[in-house]
């Protein structure tokens, strides 16, 4: 399997931390990006496999984040799974419906959890 650059946009260092243990033992190659302006510099710079996305940050709040992705031709194809604490059903159908992100994950969560979410998201970007 080649490695996969997987870019996580996250407020909290000690999340970008958990996620690349969890995906960096399975051979991930994990970024990570501390808000969302950072973020999607990153995004535009590197152009990663995935993008993990949290949705409340300071600074930019992830659906803006997600609006500019979809925005721009270079970044608009990159799978998006929303990994938040916003665990409403509401937050989640306008995330998997109404935004198309491609999955969503409510914090707190678990490896397992995590790691079927990415190789699912990855799997059907290859298909």
């Amino acid at each position: 399997m080649n490695e996969k650059r997987i870019l996580c946009i996250e407020d909290e260092a000690e999340m970008i931390d958990l996620i690349r243990l969890i995906l960096g033992r399975r051979g991930y190659d994990v970024h990570g990006a501390p808000g969302g302006v950072e973020g999607i510099k990153q995004v535009k710079e590197t152009i990663p496999d995935l993008v993990l996305l949290d949705l409340m940050m300071p600074d930019m709040d992830g659906w803006e984040v997600y609006q500019q992705m979809k925005a721009d031709e270079k970044t608009r194809n990159i799978p998006v799974i929303v990994v938040t604490a916003k665990a409403q059903n509401i937050d989640k159908v306008l995330g998997l419906h109404i935004a198309k992100v491609d999955d969503y994950i409510t914090k707190p969560f678990s490896p397992a959890e995590l790691l079927a979410s990415v190789e699912k998201t990855l799997n059907k970007k290859t298909s």
